[in-house]
């Protein structure tokens, strides 16, 4: 029987294959009683087997070389689970005081987790709930004395390249695992677009759709599939009629492929010669290999986050350095713009706290991103120092998200001249001339843009919270989803607005959010004026492919009439006239 299932895609692409479902551990464990001289015994084998998954995990990492940056970082995040006291310490003590099996306590603890983790606004904070069950799900394992990953089960006379591994969740250890096969496509119960299997299914090119429910339980092994990546679309047991459709499809994509990654070296201008910046947005130093295979002109937004991500505690100075050096120096001179934190959830910073009082929810419209830096000066300046530290390696800008009032510009600025002046003392040889721009994603920030023209050298627009915000949309809340609209009249003035404003008065000003990366909206932009662009490396050449196609001159006119309409009908059928 042939059905559809519906998921997020995260990865684009067409695969058509046998699926290969992979075995996973539940964490519905039975609830026992001990007796009072077991509770140390209990303790210990719990003890034991996070001694013995740690262990694991660094040998994992040893033997991980050709596996991608990424999912190292992951392995990291999942070691930091398992030193951190939460996972660490807390079952100890629910083990001592309800006198129960250690499966059960660490079970009991990890939910307390996940429900801390869901109220996070920052999707990446939040998707990181994930993480803790898997390192969970493996602790379990060896509790249970089944060690090990995940398995896969093949059938008979299967090539990999016609595989698509259908799993409940695949964790960092399992996706590591699978460094040296060549699957056709992934496709999970849970996850999002910053998920490890998201980042692993986009270093590998291959499609992958995530947060299908119940694929997993309603995928039988070796039945057919059609995954279709952009549309987040699975067909299982496809129709003749429908499969040739999506063959077709499929050798259509795979052909386009072949041909952007012959514009790599093109200059990216436009057919009146109007010179086009495309920019990468990175999370990881090791993503810079990424932003130059897809032949970006410098790094338009690196998201610092990872760094505290990471980590149990706040990176100190040297750490910090030592990535922005890293960053700085894989681009070979192409100017890098680095965003101070972005968090939409915070950690107490402070070393002395324990980890119950480390883990705080902080919703989209509290103390977040410049907020949050500005009310920790010494995390502040710690960042400020490693970054001005990292700029005598190469051309870097810093960038400061969330801002809406003046002043935040201005006591940022001169948290920036407190740490050039120690440096300064020390001797210290750093860009004095360093440019400071800001992101404009509230809409305050785009109505009142010039109030941070005149106060900074350049902008960018993060359109991902500029709708959030503009709309009352959560982006994560499932319920409300289908509202987030970026094509919405209130969202294209507004971005229209700060775009005019920037060129009027010379700023330059790019755009560094989702909208960016969409080929569909690349003439509406250069329409609009824009003339830096900021993506996931991977889309990188797809818009360069409509840049080099375009005419200003043509567009600008077009655009203008498009922006005076507001039906939605009408916008959408201005913009496919546009792209026609």
């Amino acid at each position: 029987m042939s059905f559809t299932l519906h998921g997020l895609g995260v990865s684009e692409g067409i695969a058509i294959g046998r699926a290969l479902l992979m075995s996973h551990a539940t964490l519905e464990v039975s609830h026992l009683t001990i007796t009072p001289r077991m509770v140390e015994k209990e303790i210990a084998r719990f003890d034991a087997a996070i001694l013995a998954v740690k262990g694991e995990l660094v040998l994992m990492k040893e033997n991980t070389e050709h596996a991608p940056a990424e999912l190292n970082a992951f392995i990291d995040i999942h070691t930091m689970f398992l030193e951190d006291p939460e996972l660490a310490v807390k079952p100890r003590d629910i083990i001592r005081e309800r006198r129960c099996n250690a499966e059960w306590a660490l079970v009991q603890q990890m939910e307390s987790l996940v429900e801390q983790f869901e109220q996070f606004d920052d999707p990446y904070l939040r998707e990181r709930k994930y993480d803790v069950v898997q390192v969970v799900e493996r602790v379990v394992k060896e509790l249970l004395g089944h060690p090990g990953r995940a398995t896969l089960k093949a059938a008979k006379n299967s090539k990999e390249e016609t595989l698509i591994v259908v799993a409940h969740d695949i964790s960092p250890a399992d996706a590591i695992s699978f460094k040296d096969h060549r699957f056709a496509s992934f496709i999970c119960d849970v996850g999002g677009a910053t998920s490890h299997t998201s980042i692993l299914a986009r270093s590998m090119a291959i499609p992958a759709v995530l947060g299908l429910s119940n694929a997993r339980g309603l995928i039988r092994d070796g039945e057919q599939l059609i995954v279709d990546g952009q549309r987040g679309v699975v067909i299982v047991n496809p129709d003749p009629r429908v499969l040739e459709e999506y063959k077709l499809r499929k050798e259509q994509i795979e052909l386009e492929r072949s041909k952007l990654k012959r514009l790599k070296s093109a200059k990216s201008e436009t057919l009146d010669g109007i010179e086009i910046q495309l920019q990468a947005n990175i999370e990881l130093p090791g993503d810079t290999s990424d932003a130059l295979a897809g032949g970006a002109d410098g790094i338009g937004l690196f998201r610092t986050e990872f760094l505290f991500l990471n980590r149990g505690d706040m990176p100190d100075e040297e750490e910090q350095y030592e990535a922005y050096k890293q960053v700085v120096k894989g681009m070979g001179g192409r100017p890098v713009t680095i965003r101070t934190f972005d968090l939409g959830a915070d950690k107490d910073l402070h070393p002395e706290a324990n980890a119950s009082d480390r883990v705080k929810t902080n919703p989209a419209l509290g103390l977040r991103a410049i907020r949050l830096s500005l009310a920790e000066p010494k995390m502040f300046h710690t960042q400020l120092r490693a970054i001005l530290r990292a700029s005598k390696h190469g051309p870097i800008k810093l960038l400061i998200p969330m801002l809406a009032h003046a002043h935040e510009i201005d006591q940022t600025l001169a948290a920036l001249e407190q740490a050039k002046s120690s440096l300064r003392g020390e001797r210290a040889v750093f860009d004095e001339n360093i440019q400071v721009g800001g992101m404009i994603e509230i809409p305050a920030a785009a109505l009142a843009v010039g109030l941070f023209i005149r106060r900074l050298d350049f902008l960018s627009i993060g359109t991902n919270d500029l709708i959030q915000y503009t709309l009352a949309i959560d982006r994560s809340d499932e319920q409300v989803a289908p509202l987030y609209d970026p094509l919405h009249p209130a969202v294209l003035m507004l971005i229209a607005h700060t775009i005019a404003n920037a060129e009027k008065s010379g700023v330059p000003v790019s755009v560094c959010g989702e909208m960016a990366g969409d080929p569909k909206l690349t003439r509406l932009f250069l329409g609009m004026g824009l003339r830096i662009f900021s993506m996931h490396p991977s889309q990188i050449l797809k818009v360069k492919n409509r840049v080099l196609k375009a005419e200003i001159n043509e567009l600008v006119p077009n655009v203008r009439k498009m922006l005076r309409l507001d039906e939605p009908g009408k916008l959408l059928e201005a913009l496919e006239k546009l792209n026609a």
